[in-house]
């Protein structure tokens, strides 16, 4: 891949001060495990890349429907060398079980942040995760996945239905110990063909419509004979996401195991939901910092009009918005993830600490995945015709970051979980009390404008008839002005970067041409 890409070789960790930043203030044992982090960020650049392109360019996985016998199968069949990096990254799921919190995992993911190999490694933990809070009786499945070969996957939407998980039509039958999984065809199953076992939603015989009727379950791969327990109709042929095997599931008699109370079923999809939307705001500013990079080696070495690009001055206002955006989307996500980090241990009902969690989870994944669409386009336009080439790194992240604002429900989903977490658990009160607190003693003009955005926002809609034709744009303007407050938080390096983050996104102004000195060189 050398060549291909300006971070072959790179350490990607020494190349981030928003990370460092981040994790001093986030992870409590940021000083012992820096060395962690810096290990990993030099590992991407001298190995890790290079797997990763070959897996997207020339190994992507394959469905394989019969063994040499005729017997079926449906296993997707991996190259060796994505094998053995999955094998070797399976130490970042298991942090939070080992009694050291949920910030080294998502840190790690964000350095990676591949969205095909770091989904595979994401619905792996969601398994091990519901498992490990509502069905210890499936313990050696829990260890299998987080400490064995085994991998795992979550089936929610249907073809019907899709991020509308009311809609299912899977209809589950007690039979003795188990239960059968009836007319589901799982259209969107990420880890098809990969999975030994899958969290799959279902709806007990009886329960009511809609999405309270749904109840959670483990799907194994093999039944008790030991025979397939579900098909894989196809694999799908994605723009991005080569290394996870996307595929359509078919549940015909399947036998599956019931997750906790079935009337609890839709609490615990939801928190599995909050797991992967942290997982998809990190990887979103993983993507978007891998372009903002890609770009600015670039920058710094072309030449064009007789002068760096660089010292062009409409180039240093792109490098801008790559960098504020950049610092802003990390700081949201990180914020997100501390906020979960205190609540995920709690079950339902929930107190205010896990309803504010899950809260900041819808701002941070749309956000951040609307920065990462942004910030790779960019990106790319600054490569110029190269960045369009399918060879070269630049054009991958941007293939990569397109998916980020639609899995684990787009914008218009994130919107209206807002809207439902406030009217029905006072969410956004609980937004108000940790943004006021965030900004305690912060005397900037940006503080108090963070302030006064969300709670005018935040009246605005409660005075709204139409709330919901509003809600996308509130959506924003509270992760904007949560990410301003943060980045306020973070020292006195990053009070200009609070600055310009506040006067693009809260002002809807201009940069100021004071900006391009962020680029001196």
């Amino acid at each position: 891949m050398e060549g291909l890409s300006y971070l072959v070789g790179a350490n990607l960790y020494e190349l981030d001060p928003d990370l460092k930043a981040l994790l001093a203030r986030y992870d409590p044992g940021f000083p012992e495990r820096e060395s962690l982090y810096r290990a990993f960020g030099e590992r991407m650049g001298k190995e890790v890349l290079e797997v990763l392109y070959h897996i997207d360019q020339d190994a992507p996985p394959v469905l394989v429907m019969h063994d040499l016998d005729g017997r079926r199968v449906d296993r997707a069949r991996l190259s060796p060398a994505q094998r053995s990096l999955l094998s070797s990254l399976r130490p970042l799921n298991r942090f939070a079980y080992e009694g050291q919190g949920w910030v080294p995992h998502f840190a790690l993911g964000y350095l990676l942040a591949d969205g095909g190999v770091y989904c595979i490694l994401t619905i792996t933990h969601q398994v091990a995760y519901a498992l490990h809070k509502y069905a210890p009786e499936h313990r050696e499945v829990k260890e299998a996945l987080l400490y064995g070969e085994a991998f795992g996957a979550t089936w929610m939407t249907e073809i019907q239905g899709g991020s509308d998980l009311g809609a299912n039509r899977t209809l589950a039958i007690p039979e003795g110990e188990v239960w059968r999984l009836y007319g589901g065809d799982k259209y969107f199953a990420s880890g098809a063909g990969l999975a030994d076992y899958a969290l799959v939603t279902a709806r007990p015989e009886g329960a009511p419509a809609g999405a309270r009727g749904l109840a959670l379950f483990l799907l194994p791969r093999l039944n008790r004979k030991g025979e397939l327990n579900f098909r894989v109709r196809r694999l799908k042929h994605k723009l991005g996401t080569r290394a996870v095997p996307s595929g359509e599931v078919e549940l015909e008699g399947s036998e599956a195991y019931l997750i906790g109370k079935a009337e609890e079923g839709i609490y615990y999809t939801l928190e599995n939901l909050t797991v992967s939307r942290l997982a998809n705001a990190v990887a979103a500013m993983g993507i978007a910092q891998k372009g903002l990079l890609e770009a600015l080696f670039r920058v710094k070495r072309r030449e064009s009009f007789g002068r760096r690009l660089l010292d062009h001055p409409l180039v240093r206002r792109d490098l801008v918005d790559l960098r504020v955006r950049q610092a802003g989307g990390l700081a949201l996500a990180f914020h997100a993830v501390a906020a979960f980090d205190r609540a995920w241990e709690e079950r339902p009902p929930y107190s205010p600490r896990y309803h504010l969690a899950r809260f900041l989870s819808h701002l941070a994944k749309n956000r951040t995945a609307e920065h990462a669409k942004e910030s790779t386009a960019l990106a790319m336009e600054l490569f110029g015709g190269l960045g369009f080439l399918e060879e070269y790194g630049v054009a991958r992240w941007h293939r990569e970051a397109l998916i980020t604002p639609i899995w684990e429900g787009p914008s218009n989903i994130q919107a209206l979980d807002l809207l439902e977490a406030m009217e029905k658990k006072g969410a956004h009160l609980f937004y108000l009390e940790e943004l006021s607190a965030l900004l305690q003693g912060h005397r900037e003009p940006e503080a108090a404008l963070a302030l006064e955005t969300a709670e005018k926002t935040l009246d605005f809609l409660k005075l709204e008839k139409e709330a919901v034709w509003y809600a996308k744009e509130a959506l924003r303007r509270l992760a904007d002005a949560l990410a301003v407050a943060v980045l306020l938080n973070l020292g006195e390096g990053y009070e200009p970067l609070a600055r310009l983050y506040a006067h693009r996104f809260l002002r809807g102004e201009e940069y100021p041409a004071w900006a391009g000195g962020l680029w001196e060189t």
